[in-house]
């Protein structure tokens, strides 16, 4: 009989998603398995404990396989079911000899390692490039150039725009026509242009021994088509666990049902309320049609949430409840009914920032940390005048949702030397690498890549090229590391290239700032815990690591400090007190979504993510007036905000309303002076005439 006292911690609902499929004496029945997880409900939990409970029931670790969207979660939930696992082993009475989830990661990751190790049958080279976002718009670029397409009467898109484009046809599994009349009607008239670029862009990455983010998950899914294929992989694993199923695109559902195409020990977890990322293609019918694609499966549904007070679960609750689908849940707290949330209303934005880092300090000083609080916007533009308030008061904060790791142009240097050092035939890289030569432009930049590829991609023939305009000692210098760094034993030759890329950073980059060295001893430390070189390329590629670029480097100056965040990017965290920006018709929901009622749900969603966030403290904030930075055929403009159209009666009941000092007793035009009217634009014109 199993020793089971490490479910004592689990509510009843959690127990029975942990468990099911598990009998007793340890057999299995396991059907398909559906948790809808509310905010704040012990997802994480539950499903380390189910991937503690099915080894310590007699499943090797190593026929389980994990799949989330971070390292962070899988690791995360890898160390929680070990320590499950080593306690109830002590419990027994036996010493535990450690469990290692060797199949957790995200979907790509997985992607990337099934490919490796099929690559031969599958006609890939098993040490392919992975481009992240930024090359693979380059290289995108580099196509567009090469067939000419762009010097037309009509713009032609740029290449993120095209970039996007191409992933959402593989994400969706939808045609270009399709995907053009839905999300990018102003570029149909280039239907056949692009079909040219695409079928070019996929060209030039076969022929270079790479793979874009897409690519990852097209040709795991390919792969899958053949059903000897299929029968390896799906022999591999008698568990397969879905972390933030809402999350998921059509592509890994047909991954997942080609993997389980019955659905037996499968088990996904997800919150169809927090599918918000539908801008990436995901697809929340994946999650809200879960039991037609796998009939007979059992849906568990987590309501106790332990994050947020009841004051503001009855918020949430009250505005996801008016969704037009979804799961029927009613989140419930642990920690007491709490302050009602409050809906502010302040004259402009400028009033706005004002109010909530007042609002912030006076938490301060009843004890809650700065870093406890967070301020929560749609765009990254509406926070705007809340960073500008918190430089002039000399206040530290870290802004979340902005520069990424690797956009940083001094990590993607590096990285590009590596990238050419394990891969020769990456042009992107290469392309990158010999520009900061100084005195080479992309003209010398190109004659060197053809020099490189005439020379059957060997790095030692780099030097024997002679730049015409280039720094000569300095090639001489890039070319001999470069050459070194292919042949040494890893780690060793990443240490060679940090050490000259980085007597380069004061000429490259002003001002000069001891942030972006910092960066590139972190990603040497960072090398020393792979294997090799190809699979530090590919971790750091898939799943960067937060970095300087993140955030402004004054924050780390100081014990505290208040954090900035878009709601994208808060999801799956907590704070104290959230006090969530410009919230009126137009910035939330966006203008852009307002024809579409699934857009509509999903910006209702955004904003319930944004409501969950918060513990004990939630203040929505109106400004009657804001600025709008985008441009429209009378410039740049001040409009005066409407209601938000989720505020509703029905959820306003839950709010305490507020109206700041800053607002006139008579709405936003009564605060102008009374006086004479003066017309400036006929004394303008007068000049003249």
């Amino acid at each position: 009989m199993l020793e089971t006292a490490y479910l004592e911690d689990l509510n009843a609902a959690q127990r029975e998603a942990v468990t099911h499929g598990v009998t007793i004496d340890g057999r299995f029945d396991a059907d398909p398995l559906l948790v809808i997880a509310g905010a704040g409900s012990g997802k994480t939990q539950a499903l380390s404990h189910r991937a503690a409970h099915l080894i310590l029931s007699g499943v090797d670790p190593r026929r389980i396989l994990l799949l989330t969207f971070s390292r962070r979660a899988a690791d995360e939930m890898s160390r929680r079911a070990n320590g499950v696992v080593e306690a109830a082993m002590a419990a027994r009475g036996r010493k535990g000899q450690g469990v290692t989830l060797t199949w957790a990661g995200t979907f790509h990751a997985m992607g990337a390692r099934l490919l490796r190790e099929h690559a031969e049958q599958l006609g890939l080279d098993s040490q392919f490039s992975i481009l992240d976002r930024g090359d693979a718009a380059d290289l995108l670029d580099v196509c567009r150039q090469s067939l000419d397409l762009g010097r037309g009467k009509t713009r032609f898109p740029r290449k993120d725009t095209c970039l996007g484009i191409y992933s959402q046809v593989v994400n969706r599994r939808d045609t270009l026509a399709a995907v053009l009349a839905a999300r990018y009607p102003w570029c149909e008239n280039h239907h056949d242009a692009l079909k040219q670029l695409f079928a070019a862009y996929t060209e030039r990455k076969l022929a270079q021994s790479a793979l874009d983010y897409d690519d990852l998950l097209l040709f795991w899914a390919m792969m899958l088509e053949s059903a000897e294929l299929a029968e390896q992989v799906a022999g591999r694993f008698d568990h397969v666990l879905v972390d933030e199923y809402q999350d998921t695109n059509l592509l890994q559902a047909a991954i997942l049902k080609r993997i389980c195409p019955e659905g037996r020990g499968l088990c996904v977890v997800g919150d169809d309320a927090q599918a918000i990322y539908g801008f990436r293609a995901a697809e929340v019918a994946n999650i809200l049609g879960f039991a037609n694609d796998y009939p007979g499966c059992r849906t568990v549904t987590l309501a106790q949430n332990y994050r947020s007070t009841n004051a503001i679960l009855d918020a949430a609750n009250a505005l996801i409840g008016e969704a037009t689908a979804g799961y029927k849940k009613d989140l419930f707290g642990t920690r007491g009914a709490g302050a009602m949330p409050r809906h502010v209303t302040v004259r402009d934005s400028v009033d706005e920032a004002r109010y909530v880092v007042d609002r912030a300090l006076e938490r301060r000083e009843t004890g809650v940390e700065l870093k406890q609080q967070a301020v929560l916007f749609r765009n990254a533009h509406h926070a705007n005048d809340v960073e500008i308030e918190l430089i002039r008061r000399d206040i530290p904060f870290r802004k979340y949702g902005g520069l990424k790791f690797l956009e940083a142009a001094h990590v993607k240097d590096l990285l590009a030397l590596l990238r050419l050092a394990e891969n020769p035939r990456n042009e992107i890289a290469a392309h990158r690498v010999f520009q900061l030569v100084p005195g080479i432009g992309p003209g010398t930049a190109r004659k060197t890549f053809e020099h490189l590829q005439a020379q059957n991609d060997s790095l030692t023939a780099l030097e024997t090229f002679r730049p015409g305009r280039g720094d000569r000692d300095a090639w001489q210098v890039l070319a001999g590391q470069l050459a070194d760094a292919a042949d040494s034993a890893w780690p060793g030759g990443i240490e060679p290239l940090a050490r000259w890329y980085k007597t380069t950073l004061d000429e490259r980059f002003e001002p000069p700032t001891t942030a972006r060295a910092g960066d590139i001893d972190d990603l040497v430390r960072m090398a020393g815990q792979h294997a090799d070189r190809a699979a530090f390329l590919t971790d750091l590629t898939l799943d960067p690591p937060s970095a300087t670029g993140d955030h402004n480097d004054d924050a780390d100056l100081d014990e505290d400090y208040l954090v900035l965040s878009t709601v994208h990017s808060a999801k799956g965290r907590e704070w104290d007190s959230v006090y969530l920006l410009h919230v009126a018709d137009g910035t939330f929901p966006s203008e852009y979504s307002a024809d579409s009622d699934a857009a509509l749900d999903e910006e209702r969603r955004l904003m319930y993510v944004a409501f969950t966030r918060a513990k004990n403290a939630l203040e929505v904030v109106s400004p009657l007036r804001y600025y709008v930075t985008e441009q429209h055929r009378h410039g740049d403009r001040h409009v005066y905000g409407a209601t938000s159209r989720f505020l509703t009666p029905a959820v306003m009941q839950h709010f305490e309303a507020v109206t700041d000092g800053t607002v006139p007793a008579g709405g936003p035009q009564s605060g102008v002076a009374a006086g004479p009217r003066i017309d400036l634009a006929a004394g303008a014109r007068a000049l003249w005439q």
